[in-house]
């Protein structure tokens, strides 16, 4: 149960929740709008039931998701007015009853289905997950929804191999540095879109090809593997005619990742007329294009897979499996206090950010 009364992992609320009567602290989007409609107020703490802990929040992740939702575009996210926020890293400071895998003053990562622009959430336990002895609480705020979405998208529905050739959209947003740090640990030849400005960045990452995604990506890929070939793996989350594209460039057996539509929202606030214009620009592909073609295109929406806790869980072990090994490296770009939440989501509109930005309470 969030910390407002919102369901976690699709598990519906009977009720209020039970509170006590110190005062907790949340970012609330109280109209769809610009950022300005952040509002930070104050709330009773909840407390912990039967399976759940209580978690006082360092540190909570921004997701482009909050962005949508705080716009009214993103139709999963609870009715206006509403918490969102989905990860946060935190100390456990109340143990419900039936817990017995944790204790007060574990140091954990939780994923809670919105609610995270929170400083305490109370959650169920099998949400929750110890943080390595070496891991920040900004590593940790950073980790869950980009690492997630990258493994599922890769490793978990994908069949990613050494020396594939991997493009990545977006590649220094969260999302593509998570899938950079997949992709580099399987061997593979990174592609990765970003401004120019960022082409050094994701060099250093691991990415070979960096590419200007304001200029024709198709040339550009066609430049480095020839005009009759192309790449095994496309992710992508721009929509409407990028997917075309994207598609186009795979080659046999190739595979396409939609998980994200950012060209519907191309202002700080809801436009319908950018929505109908990437709807109409997103190509429809029939079973028998698919198979004489070769190739697969699949969607990925971690907002609507946080039900399966049985598929989440083994994936981020095996994440924090690669952390631990260093084989993950989560960037935090920038944290900003609660009290310029508004100010973070203009960071983020304004794609001045590389990686992840973080709320801190």
């Amino acid at each position: 149960i969030g910390p407002y009364g919102a369901s976690v992992f699709g598990t519906p609320t009977s009720g209020p929740i039970r509170v006590s009567s110190a005062a907790m602290r949340q970012i609330w989007i109280t109209k769809a709008g610009a950022p300005e409609v952040l509002q930070v107020k104050e709330a009773a703490d909840p407390v912990a039931e039967s399976g759940q802990v209580r978690i006082r929040v360092r540190a909570a992740g921004i997701n482009f998701a909050d962005l949508m939702a705080r716009t009214g575009m993103y139709p999963d996210a609870p009715p206006i007015p509403c918490v969102v926020g989905y990860e946060v890293s935190g100390v456990i400071d109340q143990i419900g009853s039936g817990v017995s895998e944790f204790s007060v003053g574990d140091r954990v990562i939780a994923m809670p289905h919105f609610g995270g622009y929170s400083d305490t959430i109370v959650i169920g336990a099998s949400q929750i997950f110890r943080m390595p002895d070496k891991m920040t609480f900004e590593e940790g705020a950073a980790l869950p929804v980009v690492y997630l979405t990258a493994h599922h998208m890769m490793l978990f529905i994908g069949t990613l191999r050494r020396e594939m050739r991997v493009l990545i959209h977006s590649a220094a947003g969260g999302v593509g540095l998570a899938a950079i740090d997949l992709a580099r640990a399987h061997g593979c030849e990174i592609f990765g879109t970003a401004s120019p400005g960022k082409h050094g960045f994701l060099r250093e990452r691991g990415c070979q090809h960096p590419l200007d995604s304001s200029q024709d990506i198709t040339a550009q890929v066609r430049a480095i593997v020839g005009k009759n070939s192309g790449v095994d793996l496309v992710l992508d989350a721009v929509g409407g005619k990028s997917f075309t594209d994207s598609y186009n460039l795979l080659r046999e057996t190739g595979r396409l990742v939609c998980f994200g539509v950012s060209s519907m929202s191309s202002g700080k606030s809801r436009s319908i007329p950018s929505a109908l214009h990437m709807l109409l620009r997103t190509k429809r592909y029939s079973p028998l294009t698919l198979m004489n073609d070769n190739r697969s295109v699949q969607g990925v929406n971690m907002g609507q897979l946080f039900s399966r806790i049985d598929l989440l869980r083994p994936q981020f072990a095996a994440l924090l499996g690669m952390y631990e090994r260093g084989e993950l490296r989560p960037y935090v770009d920038r944290s900003f206090p609660f009290a310029e939440a508004a100010a973070a989501h203009h960071y983020l509109h304004d794609r001045k950010a590389k990686g992840k930005l973080l709320l801190t309470p």
